[in-house]
């Protein structure tokens, strides 16, 4: 069941079951189960070994990001009466929605990695041609021994204390640099500053840098008809960050606004990328962080909030308990980890403990 029900909706995992042996679950059934399992994740995880100093890279990367599950009606009701400490309003099944009000609401589970890997010097050609071309994949270092977490039910606090845990029993004696990579939200670096050591390096993604650049180019130049010029210019300002000239950027960006006379949304969204770069200046020396071979950018981060999360939480029709849903993230991240096997192994001798315990008493 468990097996089943980690890729596959309740119902479906129990249909499953159903027709292999014969016999029939109610869905309720499962999801306790499945609740049940999960109280054994953070004792098993408390008790895995470090790895081995030999099998880990030069680095620690630490990164973070925060990915939506939508919750149930009540769930969600329950949260603003809190909020507000007053009662909800209407929550009638046709209700017309306001402007700009989601059909589906959303609580943010926080997402986190820690993993080693072998520097990886670059220059500002080589790391152009991999983004257009993807030539540097078979020669890019893999992540060892990387491990996933979300919390959904604490958030943030209870994910970065997991993260400093994490970080120091892969670095112990604190001698290996330490990169942080994130999507440049203030909430996440107030966090990494509060929990984390000192002296980790913080580094803005690189791919949500090239978001915001797209962003401006539409807005300078025709989608339909003026592909290649928005390329050629998003490349040239990509080129200018990699050698770690982020003013020269902004200053651009505003040279831009006034000369173009740009007006409405335009205008708002070029000025926002300002805002984003210059926010986030002390994070975006990538000709440092290329220099010293550190990663730029956070795919391990963000393959986790796909596969964590998304790829099991966010289907269709689909609206959870916060409970179950934090089950169901921490046997995920179990399985992501490739800790399945072992996981079982020592959630069935807790469970032959219990029983026995259970049988004694009786007895």
């Amino acid at each position: 069941m468990a097996a089943f029900v980690i890729d596959d909706a309740h119902a479906e995992a129990v249909r499953k079951l159903g027709t292999i042996l014969g016999i029939s679950i109610p869905i309720r059934t499962s999801e306790d189960l499945n609740r049940e399992q999960a109280s054994d994740v953070e004792p098993f995880q408390e008790s895995l070994p470090v790895p081995e100093p030999s099998q880990e890279g030069a680095i620690v990367v630490v990164s973070a990001d925060c990915k939506g599950v939508p919750l149930v009606r009540s769930a969600l009701a329950a949260e603003e009466e809190d909020e507000t400490r007053q009662p909800p309003a209407s929550s009638a099944p046709h209700q017309r929605r306001g402007q700009g009000e989601k059909a589906n609401r959303k609580r943010m589970a926080a997402v986190g990695a820690v993993y080693t890997i072998e520097p990886f010097v670059r220059t500002t050609d080589e790391v152009i041609d991999e983004l257009q071309r993807k030539k540097a994949r078979k020669r890019r270092p893999h992540p060892q021994h990387k491990r996933v977490r979300a919390d959904l039910l604490l958030g943030k606090v209870s994910l970065f204390l997991w993260l400093a845990d994490e970080l120091c029993r892969r670095n112990p004696e604190g001698t290996k640099p330490v990169v942080f990579l994130s999507d440049g939200e203030r909430a996440l670096h107030d966090r990494q500053g509060e929990y984390l050591p000192e002296g980790v390096t913080c580094i803005l993604d690189l791919l949500h840098v090239m978001e915001r650049l797209w962003k401006v180019a539409w807005c300078l130049f025709e989608e339909g008809k003026q592909k290649a010029e928005a390329e050629r210019w998003v490349e040239d300002r990509l080129r200018i960050l990699l050698e770690g000239k982020v003013g020269h950027v902004i200053g651009g960006l505003r040279q831009t606004v006034t000369k173009r006379k740009l007006r409405g949304s335009c205008r708002k969204t070029v000025w926002e990328v300002i805002g984003y770069f210059d926010g986030n200046r002390s994070r975006m020396k990538y000709d440092e962080y290329l220099a010293a071979g550190y990663p730029i950018g956070s795919g391990v981060i963000e393959g986790a909030c796909r596969h964590l999360v998304k790829d099991r939480l966010e289907r269709a029709g689909m609206r959870w308990h916060p409970d179950g849903a934090q089950a169901m993230l921490e046997l995920r991240a179990t399985y992501l980890n490739g800790e399945w096997n072992a996981f079982w192994t020592a959630h069935m001798e807790r469970e032959d403990d219990r029983l026995y315990g259970k049988l004694r008493h009786i007895g």
